[in-house]
């Protein structure tokens, strides 16, 4: 079968008006149950339920595999909506859509592969992402567990230090190298439905924010065919798809937190004002800024995607230093942007943003916002691109 790379990144016409409509209740609903699922730290269930049934798992599946072939541009939109009302359930459906676009871009040309991604879009199923792991951490680019072939059959161990809502997903995607005498950078991508594995849980979520993403640790034992492993090294998977997704739509739904916040605090200025016969509160000028910070933080995001989509078939530009120091420096400050915003709309809204009771508060949104810089930590991410940006030139000219 010959891969339709460009599914990932064209939708239909109309069709973002479309996602808007399905959209709405699913927005609604996370809203309202958005404070019980960050308390009980509690996977986001009857958010989900609805984006199943709306059908919202499947739009990056190519559309003769039955689902939508929606681009990255759709699913930025959808976490930012998502963001602006529940973290937790815009951050677990930016991980599955993350692992998605793998899928489709770097394995439909094993009939395995193909064979999940039908059922993901008939059944609407969950993926869930499984890349830290024991020792290595945070460190995607090394994976301590190899798998361990025979036959047509493979197996793997992985302690896995944190799987985001694996108790909840249909299936798991995750790296492993690729055999026990590998280097840990030699690396695969594995995905497989529950059938094929099991989690043994080994370590709890109890965090600041991003509460509902129940991203426990858990012993993966998997025993599956060898076909549900991709054929591309994970090394160009990452480069190509996993790092630019995972910028982009964490990015967006960080950004949609930040546009909450940024609401709140608006909403605070103008009820002070109302009621202070105009006069503006001390903290108004904290809301300007936190305004101005949003439509930056917006423009990062539109231009990373930008760029992604004027390169997105050429494999050469996406791995080349130029593009891959603009994405992993768009999630540095991204990332550091969305938690400097809300920390402003804090300080505009005072005491009323700092109470969890009043309609103004920022609380949560602040907690959320915070697991940003750490979720693959920035000092990682500028410390690999310090040597590589030293043998960058420096442009002389401002414009082209």
């Amino acid at each position: 079968m010959q891969q339709p790379t460009k599914a990932i990144y064209e939708s239909a016409p109309n069709a973002a008006a479309d996602y808007e409509r399905r959209l709405r209740e699913v927005t609604a609903t996370a809203a309202k149950h958005a404070d019980a699922v960050d308390s009980a730290a509690r996977f986001p269930a009857e958010a989900f339920e609805l984006i199943k049934a709306q059908r919202l798992l499947g739009l990056m599946v190519p559309v003769e595999l039955g689902g939508e072939g929606a681009g990255f541009r759709a699913v930025t939109n959808i976490c930012y909506q998502l963001g602006q009302v529940c973290g937790s359930t815009a951050m677990i459906y930016a991980m599955h859509q993350v692992k998605v676009a793998c899928l489709v871009r770097h394995g439909l040309k094993s009939p395995a592969i193909v064979g999940l991604l039908r059922r993901l879009a008939a059944e609407q199923l969950l993926l869930a992402s499984s890349t830290t792991e024991g020792t290595a951490g945070g460190n995607i680019r090394a994976s301590e567990a190899p798998v361990v072939c025979s036959g047509d059959r493979f197996t793997l161990e992985r302690r896995a230090t944190c799987i985001s809502y694996g108790a909840a997903a249909d299936g798991i995607v995750t790296t492993a190298r690729r055999t026990a005498d590998a280097p840990a950078s030699d690396q695969v991508l594995v995905a497989v439905l529950k059938n094929d594995y099991t989690l043994t849980h080994i370590q709890g979520w109890d965090t600041f924010g991003m509460r509902g993403t129940c991203s426990d640790g858990y012993l993966l034992k998997v025993a599956a065919h060898r076909d549900y492993i991709l054929p591309m090294p994970y090394e160009r998977i990452h480069v190509q798809t996993m790092v630019p997704s995972a910028h982009l739509f964490w990015g967006s739904v960080w950004a949609g937190i930040a546009a909450t916040a940024t609401v709140r605090a608006q909403a605070f200025v103008r009820h002070a004002a109302r009621h202070g016969n105009g006069q503006l509160p001390p903290g108004a000028a904290h809301y300007t800024r936190a305004f101005s910070m949003l439509g930056a933080l917006r423009g990062r995001l539109e231009s990373a995607l930008a760029d992604f989509e004027r390169d997105r078939d050429d494999e050469q530009a996406l791995g080349a230093l130029e593009f891959q120091s603009m994405i992993a420096l768009t999630k540095v400050e991204v990332s550091d942007l969305a938690a400097a915003i809300v920390l402003e709309t804090l300080r505009a809204c005072g005491l009323s943003g700092y109470r969890n009771d009043t309609e103004f508060s920022i609380g949560r949104l602040l907690r959320d916002v915070l697991s940003s810089p750490i979720m693959i930590h920035n000092d990682r991410v500028m410390s690999n691109l310090s040597t590589p940006t030293l043998m960058a030139a420096i442009p002389r000219r401002l414009c082209a």
